[in-house]
């Protein structure tokens, strides 16, 4: 009778482990499961590209890149010539929000599934439509995030001159970003008419 329940008692012990281990990978998978799913709805989240490329360069792009390029010249009127420069410690933190909004405004123009400008955006003088450079940066994407990607080395360079409290540095860098802007505007804003990409554009 002793060896009797001495057995039950192991094989009790033996069903209680076993029920604990099923348990604890029950939980397990559960976890993975859910972790899973977290990462699939993470990973499946889409990003809102409602905001056009005209939108972004007249709320973010534009201010920032005037934040930069202004903050260093020389500027003559009846009053004399102002040298402007940043001079206080704030004024150089100043400087330096600009550029990094102008680095980081430029992942945002790069995302796809931008439009150029809203559908009844009035048109500049010698600018394609909105339908033609919506065509134009689809059919060479590639250029234009080389673009983008070139404006932002163009500013890393300024921030630096602007960590180094180096105006000279800053003004040339500032050009530099001018000019990036401006290849990318003559390419697919106002683009030259002997441009053979455009020309099925400009028959339309």
């Amino acid at each position: 009778m002793r060896l009797h329940l001495i057995s039950l008692s192991v094989s009790l012990a033996a069903v209680a482990a076993l029920a604990g281990c099923s348990e604890k990978t029950s939980d397990r998978t559960v976890a993975n499961q859910a972790g899973a799913g977290q990462g699939e709805a993470a990973s499946a989240a889409p990003f809102d590209t409602s905001t056009s490329i005209r939108e972004l360069m007249d709320s973010t792009v534009d201010p920032a890149a005037d934040g930069v390029w202004e903050s260093v010249a020389t500027v003559s009127d009846r009053n004399g010539v102002d040298k402007r420069r940043p001079r206080t410690e704030e004024e150089w933190k100043d400087v330096r929000r600009h550029a990094i909004t102008l680095i980081e405004a430029m992942n945002l123009v790069m995302m796809k599934g931008r439009h150029a400008a809203p559908a009844d955006t009035p048109r500049l003088t010698g600018e394609l439509t909105t339908e033609q450079i919506d065509a134009l940066l689809a059919s060479d994407h590639e250029t234009f995030v080389a673009f983008a990607q070139n404006m932002q080395k163009t500013t890393k360079v300024a921030l630096a001159a602007i960590d180094k409290r180096d105006p000279v540095a800053l003004f040339e860098a500032g050009s530099e970003i001018d000019s990036a802007c401006e290849g990318c505007h003559v390419t697919f804003w106002y683009p030259d008419g002997g441009d053979p990409r455009l020309q099925h554009l400009r028959q339309k």
